[in-house]
């Protein structure tokens, strides 16, 4: 069967992965003329998904826990396999038991072990909670490796391009192009996030830490040495101009929160970028006029696009019936 996959995000290469692990010939079309574009390139890549149950549903949990055993057998040692570590200033210690009691999955660490978990931040919090389970990844290197080995596999890449190569025939499309699908998808929406990376040598850390902040979640993750993303904002809003005077303040000032060495820190990139959601803040895979769409991952791209992907195959290659909608967030939550 010959597929054609539209969009090389994070959505695309996770389906594209797995229809050529099941014996489909796989065309990747993308608009851009490279990988690195886009709401995939500018990702945390937390694979959090006890974290993320905090502001969503069961079936975050559901969707989230085959990710990091995914990614690691897609591209082994990309994962890295240290928890999540959640904390909050001392006015905001009532905002880490809200916390508790919206996700599971963790452990309450006083001052000393959270001291002990990142020495950086010994004696800054106290109190603060340990996800042990949860995992993160370098985004951009996910993107390219996996564009990398799909090559490898025989997976055909064409830059520059929304649609087929005129004359080319498909069995099937899946649409993988997130925002860009809202003329097709007319419940899909824009949701703006913003991100800083930073770089200093003055901060040592081993995993995600989450600041619990008044208005919108922020994660410090670790990147190569003495690098770190902070992200992200959450507008509800398409506008993907650059990042905003008072977006940059906030995010800097959580930084610095964390640690004061951020305060020195260098910014070395700010960007912006929309996610595509549903209502929900669920992702779908929704068959409709002959195409697939996968869309709506919201802030869980690499959370879970591995799930979303194994949906799409058993859709496109037989494996099971069935034509209209097929939300399998919702399937997932019914039986979790």
């Amino acid at each position: 069967m010959r597929v054609l996959v539209k969009g090389a995000g994070v959505a695309g290469l996770t389906v594209a992965h797995e229809l050529a692990a099941g014996g489909a010939e796989v065309t990747v079309v993308e608009r851009q003329y490279a990988i690195g574009d886009g709401a995939s390139w500018l990702a945390g890549g937390m694979l959090a998904p006890f974290c993320e149950r905090e502001n969503g549903e069961e079936a975050v949990i559901a969707l989230g826990l085959l990710a990091a055993g995914w990614w690691e057998a897609a591209l082994p040692r990309l994962v890295r396999f240290g928890g999540t570590l959640v904390v909050a200033p001392m006015r905001d210690l009532a905002e880490i038991r809200r916390f508790a009691v919206r996700t599971r999955g963790y452990s309450h660490l006083s001052a000393d072990e959270i001291g002990a978990l990142e020495p950086d931040l010994g004696g800054r919090f106290r109190a603060g909670l340990f996800f042990e389970q949860e995992a993160h990844l370098d985004p951009r290197c996910a993107l390219l490796r996996l564009q990398e080995k799909l090559v490898e596999t025989g997976v055909c890449f064409l830059f520059g391009r929304t649609d087929a190569p005129p004359g080319e025939r498909f069995d099937r499309i899946v649409d993988c192009t997130g925002v860009a699908a809202a003329r097709s998808l007319p419940t899909l929406r824009g949701v703006r996030g913003e991100m800083l990376r930073l770089e200093t040598r003055d901060v040592k850390l081993s995993r995600p830490v989450r600041l619990i902040h008044p208005r919108f979640p922020v994660y410090v993750v670790p990147r190569d040495e003495g690098c770190f993303m902070v992200g992200a904002t959450m507008i509800e809003s398409a506008d993907d101009r650059p990042v905003t005077a008072r977006s940059a303040m906030e995010l800097l000032n959580a930084a610095y929160t964390l640690h004061p060495a951020f305060g020195e820190a260098r910014v070395i990139e700010m960007a912006a970028g929309v996610r595509p959601a549903f209502a929900d803040n669920l992702p779908k895979v929704v068959e409709q006029d002959g195409i697939v769409f996968v869309n709506g991952f919201y802030r869980h791209g690499f959370l879970m696009a591995p799930a979303l992907a194994r949906r799409v195959v058993e859709l496109v290659l037989g494996k099971q019936a069935g034509k209209g909608e097929s939300n399998e967030a919702h399937r997932q939550r019914a039986t979790a």
